[in-house]
């Protein structure tokens, strides 16, 4: 038997991209590839893109640019760009770089052995369109290997919100939801190797409206629940959410299911209702405020995380006022705040930007806030008892590193914990962006 085809991914961008990677290698593996950790040394390459960062199609074509060496080595090998920016660029991502073999977009990705083939034989493969048939009904079964203790699973895709600033509608179309029995049994085979912690992915993950096995569409909070039957699962989490679609049951969710975590990244973007509208939003500061004391009394120890977008077109001062006024209002554990770039093609691309000094000067100002705020939160951990689920060996002699519940990640030293093991730990030290602890079993 010849020697496996070797395929090197390299991943930007957000959790699903990861999961989608996954997916890629499994369905590569079909047409007998083994994934490598080093470009030089594979068959294929493929560029798993992100379209959410400043100037990301211009860095694909740069990262691009370092792979000529290798075509030019090896004539043989096989180069695609897949995910956001694929879908966004399309043809113009094989003009500009003729080495290019192959261009497949983020709903289409279960077609990529096809496309492989294709380039093998000579062709451009390119396929960005929004299929009819759901991909997850082609890719091929999961491999059995034993899993790492955590794992994401997509769950939702697209979104419908058209939120003025994002490219997310135009690069992974509209909502759509993979049915209940799909999920418990994708769920149920991550279990069976290993995983115990299970995070459901969405770009809109609480607009989650699958089909259950009665025929009617289940909500993310019945689907939470159902998760939490099954056997050596753990821990749940889901990302991302908006505040629009945080329904009642998925709030009582969070007192009720115990296997759900007490931590929710629920983007807010600006606490000025003003360029909230401009934005496109759909919510209000008001609004956003007593969703979270709504949250709060369900679940008091939750931790809330958010996004920021500071320097949005027309942005005032007395509009940046606002944004700090709900952060010192929300107090954040965890936080991902940015500065205003355009993206093409977007509503707010076409409008003028706030002068870039004083976006920044924003931008460091509300950074400060949210660090003190971060810091806190973690300093009261110290002396407290959590969870921790155990992943990996440390950059330490004898150190092993994990999760706690509230995904803050906790370091014990002389411990005998294994990656898979939940342990209780004793906070002992809070450090910039971890936490140190002593195991207690």
């Amino acid at each position: 038997m010849s020697d496996p085809k070797k395929l090197f991914i390299k991943t930007y961008g957000c959790q699903m991209n990861v999961y989608d990677s996954e997916r890629m290698a499994e369905a590569m593996g079909g047409a007998g590839y083994v994934t490598t950790d080093r470009a030089d040394d594979a068959d294929m390459i493929l560029l798993n893109t992100c379209h959410i960062r400043e100037k990301a199609a211009e860095k694909v074509y740069s990262e691009l640019g370092r792979f000529k060496g290798l075509k030019a080595a090896n004539p043989d090998l096989k180069i695609g760009v897949a995910g956001c920016v694929a879908q966004a660029e399309g043809e113009e991502i094989l003009r500009r770089q003729p080495m290019v073999d192959l261009v497949v977009g983020p709903q289409s990705y279960h077609r990529l052995p096809a496309m492989e083939a294709r380039a093998r034989a000579g062709e451009k493969a390119l396929d960005t369109d929004f299929p009819e048939e759901d991909k997850f009904d082609h890719l091929v079964a999961r491999p059995r290997a034993t899993r790492g203790p955590t794992a994401f699973l997509t769950v939702q895709e697209g979104c419908d919100k058209f939120c003025a600033f994002c490219v997310v509608p135009y690069t992974r179309g509209a909502e759509a939801s993979r049915p209940v029995g799909r999920v418990l049994a994708e769920a149920r085979d991550l279990v069976a190797r290993g995983v115990r912690e299970i995070t459901l992915l969405g770009q809109n993950v609480n607009a989650y409206h699958g089909e259950g096995p009665d025929g009617r569409d289940w909500s993310l909070a019945r689907l939470i629940h159902e998760l939490a039957g099954i056997d050596g699962l753990e821990r749940i989490r889901f990302t991302t959410s908006h505040p629009n679609d945080m329904t009642d049951d998925l709030i009582a969710a969070h007192g009720e299911c115990e296997k759900l975590m007490p931590y929710l990244h629920l983007p807010v973007q600006s606490g000025s209702d003003r360029i909230l509208k401009r934005m496109n939003r759909s919510h209000t500061a008001e609004s956003y405020l007593r969703l979270i004391g709504r949250i709060r009394d369900a679940r008091p120890d939750i931790l809330i995380s958010g996004d920021f977008i500071v320097g949005f077109p027309e942005e005032t001062e007395a509009d940046f006022r606002a944004t700090m006024a709900l952060v010192e209002e929300v107090r954040y554990g965890q936080c991902y705040s940015f500065k205003y770039s355009p993206r093409p093609g977007t509503p707010a691309a076409e409008r003028a930007t706030v002068d870039a000094d004083e976006a920044s000067d924003r931008l460091q100002r509300l950074q400060t806030l949210l660090t003190r705020q971060q810091a806190e939160i973690q300093n009261a951990m110290v002396g407290r008892e959590v969870g921790v689920l155990f992943e990996k060996a440390g950059r330490l002699p004898g150190q092993m590193v994990g999760k706690s519940e509230h995904l803050h990640a906790v370091h014990v030293r002389d411990s005998d914990a294994r990656p898979g093991d939940l342990r209780r730990v004793r906070i002992i030290e809070s450090n910039p962006n971890s936490l140190a602890g002593t195991a207690l079993d």
